[in-house]
């Protein structure tokens, strides 16, 4: 659906008005394309020299060709730099988070439009001494403020990478700082090693198909965000089955004519799903994306038992059920990856959606809760909790309301299915071993929630 008003808020009428009136000022978010350049700016990595993150991150991306520029040569680039990088790791003690100030406070300036400010440290539950805790700890809120003082696109987020995973931060890396993570802000991550001991950096061949070769099983995939999923999946490589109800089939088959795909109409509340899922997979499921949903919106004083059921059971029930009968059946192996949809409204709540915020924020503990027990067999489990994303059920809410959900966030515009699909191919790619248990909200930094 067109968005009005930051069509205008970018035309030359509209920049002057807005500015002269004080409005919000939304700027064109710039998302990934095929061939398009991933670091279109200089790089600037920060840190002390002998920080335990600044090596990994500048071998990699000098692997990827990125225009690196060396704090030593000066406060900024000539021209805009794309992507500000501190390694924060080394940060101890409350004296020691100066070093923010002193990266950061002479380089905003120089940050271009749909820039990147990324963050790496320690998690603060691995720090031995309360002051290296609590240190780290502070980067949280400095990020997440940072993140609503940045404009014209740029973001902020975080990334705590757990001692021992320095070489685990390839994808994340790649995520984070390339247009792919357009509608992502103010988030806090944590990459980790692999529970099973396996390598967290493994990088496939074809770094442009890095799912090739490997099946994905997508649910509500015939409309909206799963197709998204299911188109950018497919781009990454992957096979994909495509699942949404009897229906839905005739839109379900056409995504899935032009990915190259299956199409499986299924009820996945069915007490066989997962039986015949993993048949139309062959056995053998490498990523399992639960996205289906439904909404039967009421205050809980008018609501009745059956919209109350049929949310929990379709939003949260089945996807449990789904899971653990997959992995039972040995289904989903080793380096395999599941990914749950949530949403702000399990993280924050939502008047007249007690049932769908229950069911969203119980995704979150079947994230948390399978997390170990995944990770023990070589397969993650992690969670992407949209924000107001554009899409046919959004445009169905009322004018006022809609307006609203769409400004209430950093970057003072809805987000894209494509944005909720690119969080997803990154928690499924095979260098993100590291990553599990995780919940990344794809909201553009809400206003609502943590």
């Amino acid at each position: 659906m067109t968005d009005r008003y930051l069509d205008f808020a970018n035309s030359p009428l509209g920049q002057r008005l807005l500015a002269a009136l004080g409005l919000p000022q939304p700027a064109p978010l710039r998302r990934w394309q095929p061939k398009s350049s991933e670091f279109p700016g200089p790089v600037v990595v920060g840190g002390p020299p002998d920080g335990a993150l600044g090596e990994p991150i500048r071998r990699t991306l000098a692997a990827w060709g990125a225009p690196l520029f060396s704090e030593a040569q000066g406060a900024a680039p000539s021209g805009s730099a794309h992507a500000l990088v501190l390694d924060a790791s080394g940060i101890v003690a409350a004296e020691g988070l100066r070093l923010l100030f002193d990266f950061f406070q002479p380089r905003l300036r120089s940050l271009a439009a749909c820039g990147r400010v990324l963050v790496l440290g320690r998690p603060p539950e691995t720090a031995v001494a309360p002051s290296a805790a609590l240190a780290q700890r502070a980067l949280e809120g400095a990020v997440r403020s940072m993140g609503k003082e940045l404009r014209r696109g740029a973001t902020a987020n975080l990334v705590y990478v757990a001692p021992g995973a320095e070489e685990a931060l390839g994808s994340t890396l790649r995520f984070f700082l390339t247009p792919r993570s357009a509608y992502v802000a103010g988030q806090v991550v944590r990459v980790g090693v692999p529970s099973n001991g396996l390598p967290g950096a493994a990088w496939p061949a074809d770094a442009a198909r890095p799912l090739a070769g490997r099946t994905a099983v997508v649910t509500g995939a015939a409309r909206g965000i799963g197709a998204a999923i299911a188109r950018v999946l497919h781009r990454e490589g992957a096979l994909v089955i495509g699942v949404d109800v009897q229906a839905a089939e005739v839109d379900l088959q056409r995504v899935c004519n032009d990915l190259d795909g299956r199409a499986l109409p299924l009820d996945i509340t069915a007490p066989d799903a997962a039986q015949r899922i993993a048949e139309r997979a062959g056995g053998r499921v490498d990523v399992m994306v639960h996205n289906a949903g439904i909404t039967r919106d009421k205050r809980l004083v008018n609501m009745r038992e059956d919209q109350w059921q049929s949310v929990i059971e379709v939003n949260l029930a089945a996807q449990e059920r789904i899971t653990e009968r997959l992995l039972a059946a040995g289904a989903l192996p080793p380096g395999g990856r599941v990914v749950c949809l949530s949403s702000i409204a399990g993280i924050a709540g939502n008047g007249g959606q007690v049932n769908y915020a229950a069911a969203k924020a119980g995704v979150i503990g079947l994230v948390q809760a399978y997390a170990p027990i995944l990770g023990s067999r070589g397969v993650t489990i992690n969670a992407v909790a949209p924000g107001f994303i554009e899409t046919q059920m959004t445009a169905a809410i009322p004018f006022a309301i809609r307006e609203a959900g769409r400004r209430m966030n950093a970057l003072g515009q809805g987000g894209l299915p494509v944005d909720v699909a690119e969080a997803v191919a990154w928690l499924v790619h095979p260098g993100s071993a590291g990553v599990n248990g995780q919940v990344l909200r794809v909201c553009g930094q809400s206003w609502l929630g943590a």
